[in-house]
């Protein structure tokens, strides 16, 4: 038994076939009784004004060629406290934007004790704000408007803003229809309790 590698992009013919196109053009199509899809997620965008033109996502932020300095952080999940907590210990003026709870999915009274960690550490958090739009200041930097719960709209400057608020699966162009499958607006499968 052997493994066949393929440098294609594939879609879905049906449940059992894949037609797969490599980067001259060249289209087969390989059968087989199973296949596993494993094709990762992207992180995602608030779909605000200036999110992609300002902003960057936690993926982005190990490849910046200067130094972040103030940065804002959107999302409380754990690769967001993560970032947050290394940007904090490497000097830089943080603050973490948190729309409801920390770590959703996990233990709240742990997640609540990180919090309460972080913040004897120097990490600043904004609770039950959600970022509307980001714009480019006079001086070059980035101004953050953020709503509370209480419609009040708070404004501040950062050097970087950071979205680490989830990430989507990139099953677009696959065609899983094609095979049955359904997918959630992240790209994410729809199952039942068998699956």
């Amino acid at each position: 038994m052997g493994i066949k590698y393929f440098n294609s992009y594939a879609k879905f013919v049906d449940p059992h076939t894949v037609e797969l196109t490599d980067k001259k053009g060249k289209v087969e199509t390989v059968t087989a009784d199973k296949f596993v899809i494993a094709v990762g997620g992207r992180p995602s965008y608030p779909n605000i004004p200036g999110d992609k033109e300002l902003g960057i996502t936690s993926d982005d932020l190990f490849s910046m060629k200067k130094s972040p300095g103030k940065t804002l952080v959107v999302g409380a999940s754990y690769v967001a406290l993560e970032c947050a907590g290394f940007l904090t210990a490497f000097g830089y003026d943080t603050t973490v934007a948190v729309r409801s709870i920390f770590l959703r999915g996990f233990d709240q009274d742990m997640a609540e004790r990180i919090a309460k960690h972080m913040k004897l550490g120097h990490t600043k958090f904004l609770r039950g704000v959600v970022p509307t739009k980001l714009e480019k200041s006079a001086d070059g930097r980035i101004t953050a408007h953020l709503i509370t719960e209480d419609k009040e709209e708070i404004c501040d400057e950062f050097d970087t803003v950071v979205f680490a608020i989830g990430r989507y699966a990139v099953t677009e162009g696959l065609n899983l229809a094609a095979a049955g499958l359904q997918t959630f607006k992240d790209g994410k499968f729809k199952v039942n309790d068998h699956e």
